[in-house]
Parts: C-alpha cells; sequence; structure tokens
C-alpha cells in the first residue's frame, strides 16, 4: 500500500469521512490533503502528508467542529 492510501486508512480510523480531510495524488509525486476540516488544501511529499496524519491529526471527535490551519500543522509537523 503507498503512502496515501496509508494516510487516507488512517483518517478513515479516526473518523474522518473522505469529504472531511482526505488526501489525494498530485503533480510530482506529491499528496494534497484537502475536505471541510481544513481551511485551505496543503500540498507536500507523500511521505510528509503521511506522517502528518499519522501524528499530528486528531481523531475527529477530539477535533469537533474546529477547523485545521495548514500553518499549525506544519507548526507541530
Amino acid at each position: 500500500m503507498d503512502a496515501i492510501a496509508e494516510a487516507n486508512d488512517l483518517l478513515r480510523g479516526k473518523g474522518y469521512q473522505e469529504r472531511e480531510l482526505g488526501v489525494f495524488p498530485a503533480p510530482r509525486g506529491k499528496a494534497l490533503l484537502k475536505g471541510a476540516r481544513i481551511i485551505s488544501p496543503m500540498s507536500d511529499e507523500a511521505a510528509t502528508i503521511h506522517r502528518l496524519v499519522r501524528d499530528v491529526i486528531p481523531p475527529a471527535d477530539e477535533l469537533g467542529k474546529k477547523t485545521l490551519r495548514p500553518a499549525d500543522l506544519r507548526r507541530l509537523l
């Protein structure tokens, strides 16, 4: 399984639906984290986005009604 598919599995395990938060392939081997729970899409290397999903993004029930900010996510990475 590749980093994008694994990141999406992790997001589903954390309680997110794809429309809320999902990882998608982007040009030049990058990945794009986007959805209704993030203010603007975030693009980076697929391995970096995978690590971000695994280590930084909280479970959906912990996030509550808050919206993620790419700058905050990068700072926590």
